[in-house]
């Protein structure tokens, strides 16, 4: 259903069973999955493709223009997946050229309101983030990280899966999966181990990760010989351990510690 009130491109694509609110617009381009419904007043900017049975909330704006001086009005995207929640004000910008082209977010995540999502982001699968957690461009965030409310994080940096981002927490660098950050400028303080619990990592798994976060993070070795340690050790089999080391050794911004 869509509301009279509502403005519509004609050059947008709109599957079964979406409801469009009063007064919302939807730009040309856009293609919008089944089941998908949008409160009234949000405005869908050209280039953005929205997934099956989202929801989005009152007064968000999706796909508009990236706020980067470089974008000199290059046709970029904005891809969202399935079942995703995104709440009041939220802003979620499309890509830049130099960036890729697009902004990409996956499946199941959840936007509480006045979240932001800078250009050529890519948010992976079950995110949180929190009231008024800012993203700048081009950051990476694994599966199943969660973004405490006004926490702001730093251009190019990567959040690993299942991160906890404590709130008000300032992130230049980036945050190694399974860990719990917090602070003005972010630090870490040892393994999320409430949010794997929750999720139904074993017993096994948790330890492995505590061991390796003692070795890596608190034991005074340099990063390379702690690295090489848990290489060395039985624990680098299990794969949530193998996934901890390759993402400290893939980093370009640092790592969080």
């Amino acid at each position: 259903m869509i509301h009279p009130s509502a403005i519509v491109d004609p050059k947008a694509g709109i599957d079964g069973g979406v409801e469009i609110g009063p007064y919302s617009i939807i730009g040309k381009d856009v293609l919008i999955g089944e089941g998908t419904k949008i409160g009234p007043h949000v405005v869908i900017r050209e280039g953005t493709t929205i997934g099956k049975r989202c929801q989005i909330f009152q007064f968000s704006s999706i796909g508009e223009a990236p706020q980067a001086v470089a974008y000199k009005g290059e046709k970029t995207s904005l891809i969202i997946g399935d079942d995703n929640i995104i709440r009041e004000f939220v802003t979620f910008h499309r890509g830049t050229v130099k960036g890729g082209g697009k902004t990409v977010i996956g499946d199941r995540n959840f936007f509480m309101a006045y979240s932001h999502v800078a250009h050529d982001c890519q948010i992976g699968h079950q995110v949180v983030m929190a009231n008024g957690a800012t993203l700048a461009g081009h950051i990476v965030i694994e599966d199943y990280a969660v973004i405490g409310g006004l926490s702001a994080i730093h251009q190019f940096c990567r959040v690993g899966a299942h991160a906890f981002i404590s709130g008000l927490t300032g992130v230049v660098l980036d945050i190694p999966p399974y860990m719990l950050a917090a602070g003005s400028r972010a630090k870490l303080f040892g393994l999320n181990a409430v949010g794997l619990k929750r999720q139904n990592f074993r017993e096994e798994t948790i330890k492995a990760l505590k061991t390796a976060y003692r070795i890596i993070f608190r034991s005074g070795l340099t990063l390379e010989k702690a690295i090489k340690k848990v290489e060395e050790s039985e624990i680098s089999q299990i794969p949530e351990v193998e996934h901890l080391l390759r993402f400290i050794q893939q980093t370009k911004r640092g790592i969080c510690r």
